[in-house]
């Protein structure tokens, strides 16, 4: 933990990954998470495997650094509790429908009558102000925001990345949105109006930002960034494996074609121009498949090496969990500030000089800190008992 943020409290309504991936960044850096969860948990702790507190994996590395509060908010009790957390906190952040958290009662000016000074944030499938506003999103986002589609524009078929990433990029985005409001307000006094994280128009940006390429100056543009859709830009198969290789700089190529015994490529008019050598770029990926084939991975890694061309190994996620560079930086946290099932996790891997560090909260069992959290808060030990949910049969 990097305690930047010490001091700074954020009550977490979040759950499955965009919501948790941005407060435990938050959380990462030092501000005091605190998790509000319903009676069964967050849906992603009882994915497999799961260890003792229902604590699974995936939960685990999406919650360290956060205290875990339960409360039943279809109680008048529960609702009350949370509401005298709010306070409390710098930062009121949720991925929930807004409409069904209103009818709770946590509507933007109920929150900020009770805290005017609070942040309040909500992660959101589509804008408010759109047609689609209020549908149901998850990482379908992928397919609605044309993230699917670049797939489609390459091979001929839509896919979704095995990884789930419009949650992850959104989570990035909630995150930083709330530091943005949260230092707004530290400089200028005033707190910023309801922050807005729409996954579709932010998977939208992310997905074009490099393709919008003739749309930018057309109505009708095609869209479209030719190098990156290319086929041929992939790992490329070695005579015993695989590599990453991605000369990009007109110096790159030259010093790769001279390598490979193709001198005449690098003489050519069109190479010789930026501009009309990416639009064959695909000539000079076939042309370098073509040779890769023809040698180890080891070969071509000290060659890549030794002409200073962008070059990686490629490895599977399996293979990370015992890379030397990870290793050297200790990017698998393997110690916690108190005791948890959990052997492994990612640290956050920014690093920042002269402020120190702090061991990490282990992510937290379900509701292992309702009671601390709300005596806290200043509730009565019965209005405490109130709030905790009942256990059923």
């Amino acid at each position: 933990m990097i305690p930047l943020l010490k001091g700074l409290r954020i009550l977490d309504l979040t759950s499955v990954i965009l919501g948790p991936y941005a407060t435990q960044i938050l959380g990462d850096l030092g501000a005091e998470v605190i998790k509000v969860e319903a009676p069964e948990g967050d849906s992603m702790r009882p994915v497999a495997p799961v260890m003792e507190g229902m604590v699974s994996a995936i939960f685990a590395n999406n919650n360290r650094n956060k205290r875990s509060v339960v409360l039943d908010l279809k109680t008048e009790a529960g609702r009350t509790a949370l509401m005298k957390l709010v306070p409390t906190a710098d930062a009121f952040v949720h991925n929930m429908r807004q409409q069904a958290l209103d009818k709770l009662g946590f509507t933007y000016k109920a929150v900020r009558a009770a805290n005017p000074k609070i942040v309040y944030a909500a992660a959101v499938g589509f804008g408010r102000h759109g047609r689609y506003a209020g549908k149901p999103a998850y990482d379908v986002i992928q397919a609605a925001s044309g993230f699917a589609g670049l797939f489609q524009m390459r091979d001929g078929v839509p896919l979704y990345a095995p990884s789930i990433a419009a949650d992850k990029v959104s989570g990035l985005h909630l995150a930083h949105a709330v530091l943005a409001a949260l230092l707004y307000r530290e400089r200028s006094g005033e707190v910023p109006g309801y922050v807005e994280v729409p996954m579709f128009e932010l998977m939208a940006a992310f997905s074009l930002s490099e393709h919008l390429s003739h749309a930018t100056f057309e109505e009708a543009g095609k869209v479209g960034y030719v190098r990156v859709l290319s086929p041929g830009r992939r790992p490329y198969k070695t005579k015993d494996g695989w590599v990453g290789v991605l000369p990009y700089t007109e110096r790159n190529w030259t010093k790769i074609l001279l390598e490979i015994g193709r001198p005449e490529v690098a003489e050519l008019a069109w190479f010789k121009n930026a501009t009309e050598r990416s639009k064959r770029v695909d000539e000079l990926y076939e042309i370098l498949a073509g040779a890769l084939a023809g040698r180890p991975t080891a070969e071509w890694l000290a060659i890549f090496e030794r002409l200073d061309i962008p070059h990686a190994p490629v490895r599977t996620p399996q293979d990370l969990l015992t890379d030397p560079h990870l290793a050297d930086v200790g990017f698998f946290q393997t110690h916690f500030a108190s005791a948890t099932p959990v052997k492994r996790t990612l640290r956050q891997a920014i690093n920042v000089e002269e402020v120190g560090s702090e061991a990490d909260l282990p992510p937290p069992a379900l509701g292992a800190d309702t009671a601390a959290v709300l005596r806290e808060a200043g509730l009565s030990e019965a209005e405490i008992a109130a709030a905790l949910p009942k256990a059923k049969g």
